[in-house]
């Protein structure tokens, strides 16, 4: 079965009547084995504040009063903005079937229009720096900021991250009110949170719910090297929710809404949000240098659940639930400099636990290239500690630049090594296989179709998609074969 997820947005179509619409992902919910991306300093930056903590009651400790939300509500509410996106889309073709059945030509030109989407984001600096969903803001020629107390002002987006489907943006203007941010690390299930923003074309909405469950999985986001561990709560969402603000009783900062999950294209009683850690980490990345620093561990790993028990746990000799288990390391990486082996079972990242591959992906995102972690690993009958020092996806521990290329996100698609017996029928000694092209991209741009074994990039030779991984030069030709024993070459010209 089909699993359905809606992004919040709202889509307005400006042609002669508007529509509202709704941006859709379908999405199969697969068992992913491979995938790798800590926290900056955000001392003296517009973004760093000071957390109150909260006392841990006791759990013998029960309360029969509601919590009081008005304090977060009242607060939170000013800091959160409506968002019009503003784009151009292809007018669909009209042919009259009436002449096409006599055989008379057609006009085939469709055209473009503008449409407009909606959505929602969070103001966290009095300068003017807005955090939202990367959806919201895809594909724009003019953004539209409207505030609460109804001044508005046009937007340019600073960076995006599709990844995690986080965007920053930002207007000019001066003391706004902010949202401060708070943990989502601290966060209890059961615990009160107030989602805010502008649903269905609503003036700034608030709902009420609870922390559901944390660390969610739900294989939404738009390319296979997403990070995803969303916190689910049942306050109400809807389309135009997205980017909005997920905020705890202190009115802090604890997520940003991005999908909810539904059958009917609205509400039905789950829904999604980014949480702070990763937030605040992409919008730190973009705001000083573009791009995200993301880490890179340099292996393949898979959770040890019930799943892997049952499909490896006799062959590998594991019997215990918990831990990532080490399916492979890549060679020259950060795991294999520090001594990683292949059948490691890590059980702890800086000492978190991580029983579940979204909790190991959202503790690595928290990181930057060049920053030394700890790692908890069970080898045999062992328990060692071993310290790792990350690399960027290009195997470097520098940071990035903006003018460094992330070659996967700029071929426009998704990607799968190529099989053994592929590489043994078409004669070569690996590749990249396309498995999906999207549109806008390079692979689009040159018509390459999906199947295509990518064999060179630059004349550099393509293994594997972790030697994709490890480009980062503009992409300037891109050499292969199709499945057929066709082989091509391209040019990218600009």
């Amino acid at each position: 079965m089909k699993r359905v997820f809606f992004y919040f947005g709202i889509a307005v179509a400006t042609v002669a009547t508007s529509v509202a619409t709704t941006y859709v992902v379908m999405s199969h919910n697969t068992n992913s084995e491979t995938t790798s991306v800590t926290e900056p300093t955000f001392a003296d930056t517009p973004f760093r504040t000071n957390h109150a903590t909260d006392a841990v009651f006791a759990s013998s400790v029960v309360s029969t009063d509601f919590p009081d939300l008005t304090y977060a509500a009242e607060n939170a509410v000013k800091a959160v903005v409506n968002i019009e996106a503003t784009m151009s889309v292809a007018t669909p073709q009209y042919i009259d079937p009436f002449y096409e059945f006599f055989g008379y030509p057609q006009p085939r030109s469709g055209g473009m229009r503008e449409a407009r989407a909606g959505g929602s984001g969070v103001i966290i600096s009095e300068d003017g720096y807005i955090v939202t969903n990367n959806h919201v803001v895809e594909n724009s020629n003019k953004l539209r900021v409207t505030l609460a107390d109804g001044r508005a002002f046009d937007a340019k987006v600073i960076g995006t991250d599709p990844d995690t489907d986080v965007a920053l943006i930002k207007i000019e203007a001066s003391g706004l009110p902010t949202l401060p941010f708070g943990s989502s690390d601290e966060l209890r299930l059961g615990e009160w949170v107030l989602a805010i923003g502008y649903p269905m074309q609503l003036q700034s909405t608030i709902t009420a719910g609870i922390v559901s469950a944390k660390a969610r999985t739900l294989g939404a986001t738009a390319n296979g090297y997403g990070i995803e561990s969303y916190i689910q709560t049942d306050a109400a969402v809807n389309p135009g929710n997205s980017g909005g603000a997920l905020v705890n009783t202190r009115g802090e900062l604890v997520g940003i809404n991005t999908i909810i999950k539904t059958s009917t294209g609205s509400y039905v009683g789950y829904s999604f949000a980014v949480p702070e850690t990763i937030v605040r980490k992409v919008v730190m990345d973009l705001k000083e240098s573009g791009v995200v620093q993301r880490a890179v561990l340099g292996i393949s790993f898979r959770a040890i659940d019930q799943q892997f028990l049952d499909d490896m746990g006799e062959t590998t000799g594991i019997t215990t639930l918990g831990g990532m288990y080490v399916a492979s390391v890549t060679e020259g990486g950060a795991a294999s400099e520090a001594g990683i082996r292949k059948g490691d079972i890590i059980l702890a990242l800086d000492g978190v636990e991580v029983n579940e591959s979204a909790i190991f992906l959202e503790q690595m995102s928290k990181h930057r290239p060049g920053d030394k972690i700890t790692l908890n690993v069970r080898r045999g009958e062992k328990q060692l500690n071993i310290d790792v020092v990350l690399q960027n996806r290009a195997g470097e521990r520098r940071l990035l630049t903006a003018d460094d290329v992330d070659v996967a996100a700029a071929l426009g698609g998704k990607f799968a090594t190529a099989s053994d017996s592929l590489c043994r029928e078409l004669d070569i000694k690996g590749g990249v296989q396309v498995t999906k092209v999207t549109s806008g991209g390079l692979l689009a741009r040159a018509r390459i179709r999906e199947g295509f074994i990518i064999t060179h990039i630059n004349d550099r030779a393509i293994y594997s998609t972790d030697d994709l991984s490890r480009l980062s030069d503009k992409v300037e030709s891109i050499d292969g074969i199709y499945p057929n024993g066709r082989a091509s070459s391209y040019v990218i010209i600009e």
